[in-house]
């Protein structure tokens, strides 16, 4: 894995009005930084996430390649650097998520429904700070 949680940067505080965010972003990030559309899963279209209920963030995460079981395995892993995320203070906020098993000291979100995934990255560290990676998720 890449770096220990507390070696990797702190996320940015949430952007002050939407023309912060990424272009790409911006439709989707309301005036406070929250979450203006709910977020689902990409591949069973899962409701992971209600309106209103994350902060928009930026940090630098690895995060594994999104592949079938068998076919991660016989790449022998792989993964992405994803930076803007949706972050969760409180791992009840979630409508429909599920948690892999530690890896380090870190648990990724993986949709509870198809078990697609990893839409997002836990550090066992810290306690209230869930990511999910806005590039690994759908937004209605």
């Amino acid at each position: 894995m890449a770096a220990a949680c507390a070696e990797m940067e702190p996320a940015a505080p949430p952007p002050p009005s939407p023309a912060a965010a990424a272009p790409g972003s911006a439709e989707l990030v309301c005036a406070q930084g929250r979450n203006l559309k709910a977020v689902l899963c990409q591949r069973c279209g899962s409701r992971v996430l209600l309106p209103g209920a994350a902060t928009f963030a930026r940090r630098e995460l690895l995060l594994p390649a999104m592949r079938k079981k068998a076919a991660a395995a016989a790449a022998g892993g792989g993964g992405d650097v994803v930076r803007e995320h949706w972050l969760v203070r409180d791992m009840f906020s979630f409508e429909n998520v599920g948690f892999t098993r530690d890896v380090g000291n870190v648990k990724f979100l993986v949709c509870a429904d198809c078990e697609a995934g990893p839409i997002g990255w836990h550090c066992l560290d810290d306690k209230d700070s869930f990511y999910v990676a806005l590039e690994r998720v759908a937004h209605e």
